[in-house]
């Protein structure tokens, strides 16, 4: 019964009153200063839309990456700056982050702890992903004629 009341008075609108004291007087009534009245809306739930996980890397891969690199790591990066180790964990994650507002394409935490070096992360991005259930491939391949594969059952 209390859960009930409580309930009601939560969906109902509330007053707020504002009171101010006068010191000056000698009874101490307050002073209705004013009266704000406060309306509960519904919030409104809006889905985002659904996130595409295709990635295709990019034809200059090589060269964004050692920018990069030459950002996060200093401009005097030697010759061989996919061997660079990602120890730091400060640098790792500015590189990492640099890569993924870049190319749209962030690595899973899945897959942090495998990001050792420069050249790992090269081998994440240079990996196509397509954004298609094995349903999808199925139905796109070149089946046999008596094989037929339905959605809607």
């Amino acid at each position: 019964r209390a859960g009930a009341y409580l309930t009601l008075l939560s969906t109902l609108p509330r007053r707020i009153h504002i009171f101010v004291f006068d010191h000056s007087r000698k009874e101490k009534q307050p002073v209705v200063a004013e009266t704000v009245e406060e309306v509960k809306k519904e919030p409104i739930l809006v889905c985002p839309p659904l996130r595409s996980r295709t990635y295709i890397p990019p034809e200059d891969l090589h060269s964004r990456l050692e920018s990069h690199v030459k950002e996060v790591f200093g401009s005097s990066v030697p010759n061989n700056w996919q061997d660079i180790s990602l120890e730091d964990v400060h640098l790792k994650f500015s590189f990492l982050a640099r890569l993924a507002d870049d190319l749209g394409h962030a690595v899973p935490n899945s897959r942090l702890h495998q990001m050792c070096r420069v050249r790992d992360v090269l081998d994440f991005y240079n990996v196509p992903v397509q954004d298609r259930s094995k349903f999808d491939e199925l139905i796109a391949s070149n089946l046999p004629p008596n094989l037929k594969i339905t959605w809607g059952y």
